[in-house]
């Protein structure tokens, strides 16, 4: 969802960054780049260290949650990856899934306030796995729930732990370049769903299957 549905990593970090300085914590860039992929659990832990009970751990996560998503009400559409509306209404009949570390508080709200909950047959959050990305057991399950075997699935991915993840459950896996230009182990790096090279790609496979 994050970086893929969404540009939205822009605004968790400036979410991050506010929230962490309530605890006099100043965020760098290390511990930006090390959130991108992450669920917030494991974000939070590694912020303020072990140290945290894990009632604290659930309680600064939605804190920082509850933030992010007062920062973004108004912005949601223009969050929107290009193309991204005209790509799931040209695959409507194909099964899809979202398959997410974000939050569940996150995802219902990104995904009710942009319209797009109809488009996906099954919604997966990284608290309803053992494990988070890069842990391939959310998109198998993904696969799983759409009846779909995960060599027939193609992911689409921002960041390197969910590559990881994506490859190990067996899909193909496209990047998304919001937040990396280059992610290894695709198939196919895209800008956005506007890029031709996506369609061509689509296409070819779509002949093969035949």
């Amino acid at each position: 969802m994050d970086g893929v549905i969404a540009d939205s990593n822009p605004y968790h970090r400036l979410a991050w960054e506010a929230f962490n300085r309530r605890y006099g914590l100043e965020t760098t860039e290390a511990m930006h780049q090390r959130m991108y992929g992450r669920r917030n659990d494991q974000i939070v832990r590694d912020f303020f260290g072990a140290g945290l009970t894990a009632e604290e751990v659930t309680a600064r996560g939605a804190a920082k949650e509850t933030l992010y998503r007062e920062m973004i009400a108004d912005r949601v559409e223009s969050m929107l990856v290009p193309g991204l509306r005209e790509f799931l209404e040209r695959y409507r009949d194909t099964p899809k899934a979202v398959a997410t570390n974000a939050e569940p508080p996150n995802v219902d709200f990104l995904l009710q306030q942009a319209g797009l909950r109809p488009y996906f047959q099954v919604v997966l959050n990284g608290h309803q796995v053992t494990h988070p990305k890069p842990h391939p057991e959310i998109y198998l399950l993904a696969a799983e729930l759409l009846q779909t075997e995960p060599a027939a699935c193609i992911v689409f991915e921002d960041s390197h732990s969910g590559v990881e993840a994506g490859r190990a459950a067996g899909t193909r896996v496209i990047g998304v370049s919001t937040t990396y230009g280059n992610l290894s182990g695709t198939v196919l790096t895209i800008d956005n769903f506007n890029s031709t090279d996506l369609q061509e790609w689509l296409a070819a496979e779509n002949r093969e299957e035949r």
